[in-house]
């Protein structure tokens, strides 16, 4: 299946980010051809991540601007560029924010997943190959975000930031585990790993510890404790497998002892999924000493310094951090998605809105107001 556009400009609507914080302005787009090791993919569905958000207010990084958004998304490849082999036009992927080169002595390691050549670059707005941006307006460049920028209807993205993925499944669905639900379910699953019959502490009850939480009911935990600031996210938890809920503000007393007393000693797992400072630290001293495990997923403010006392270390605690849930995007999110087709992995329960692409800008309001975990963005067709 060759497309008729291959190898010529595309234009197409896209939302572009002109600055900081102001609402997207869908407007037409070229897209150049990809070049070599590159693919160009049709979005089809793409998601509202917190991370687009973040880079989108721009508050705490440098700003690049003007800069087409978004890294959650399912497409079909539109045409390939010199020297891909493993993609072809038709094909079903999901384009992911780091990648797999599959070269680097990370990708030949079994125990990492992070690239050295293609791992997430928030500040890049460029592609790798030739410092330049497939993406224009009257010839003048309009930046990439995390190698993906999804919010368009055509985007350009190299073959190593592509997984490709069973074409019999629903790509409004499976859109979302190319970011924040493969990334709880990961730590949960790949690096706490608990075992069945285990108690599982979760800090942080947004989409990704909802994940982490899922991951924790496929592994059999039978306890999992939801620990948020936010009451009003225990409810929706239960949907998770949550079976009880910790809200520190409840406490006179640091949150990590009144765990260590539900549970005699501590739970076995906790996986951090908020990046604060302070949630770190309680995740680690809630686990049990002897063989507690702790997984931090949150990403900290960057001049945050973790702080415990190393008896908690010497005590047998093992402290663990990841990064997209160990997951390599080529070689590992085929195999998530089919979780989700054979049933196990239930991820309509992590989208809570959908809106057309005409709307965007309400999928971000609705992660503004903390209404949504998922809003899917349908394309046009």
């Amino acid at each position: 299946m060759v497309s008729n556009t291959a190898g010529k400009v595309i234009r197409c609507k896209a939302a572009v980010a002109w600055e900081a914080g102001k609402p997207l302005v869908i407007q037409e787009v070229e897209v150049a051809p990809p070049q070599a090791d590159e693919v160009r993919i049709k979005i089809l569905f793409t998601s509202l991540c917190h991370t687009d958000v973040y880079f989108w207010e721009a508050k705490g990084q440098t700003p690049v601007f003007p800069r087409i958004l978004g890294h959650e998304a399912g497409g079909i490849v539109e045409s390939v560029g010199e020297g891909v082999t493993d993609l072809k036009p038709g094909d079903h992927v999901l384009p992911v924010f780091t990648g797999e080169c599959k070269e680097c002595q990370h990708c030949k390691s079994e125990e990492s997943n992070m690239c050295d050549l293609l791992r997430i670059n928030t500040d890049r707005g460029v592609m790798i190959s030739d410092g330049k941006s497939r993406f224009s307006i009257n010839g003048k460049p309009i930046y990439h975000f995390v190698g993906t920028s999804t919010f368009s209807e055509y985007t350009v993205v190299h073959v190593g930031c592509v997984a490709k993925i069973n074409p019999a499944a629903p790509l409004d669905k499976v859109c979302v585990l190319s970011c924040g639900i493969s990334t709880g379910l990961g730590a949960t699953l790949n690096v706490a790993k608990p075992t069945k019959g285990s108690s599982v502490a979760i800090f942080g009850l947004g989409a990704v510890g909802l994940a982490a939480a899922e991951g924790a009911r496929l592994a059999g935990a039978s306890r999992i404790i939801g620990v948020d600031l936010n009451s009003k996210r225990f409810t929706e938890a239960k949907k998770f497998g949550v079976t009880e809920f910790v809200n520190p503000k409840d406490y006179d007393k640091p949150v990590q002892e009144a765990i260590a007393e539900m549970t005699n000693g501590g739970v076995d797992r906790s996986v951090e999924c908020t990046g604060s400072l302070s949630a770190m630290i309680s995740a680690f001293e809630c686990v049990h000493d002897g063989w507690g495990v702790a997984v931090l997923v949150g990403v900290p403010n960057k001049d945050d310094a973790f702080k415990t006392h190393p008896i908690n270390l010497l005590n047998e605690r093992t402290l663990k951090g990841t990064f997209f849930g160990n997951y390599k995007p080529r070689s590992d999110l085929p195999s998530v998605v089919e979780m989700y087709m054979n049933k196990e992995l239930e991820l309509e329960k992590f989208i809570t809105h959908e809106v057309p692409f005409s709307e965007i800008n309400k999928a971000f309001e609705y992660m503004l107001k903390g209404e949504s975990l998922r809003c899917i963005i349908r394309m046009p067709a």
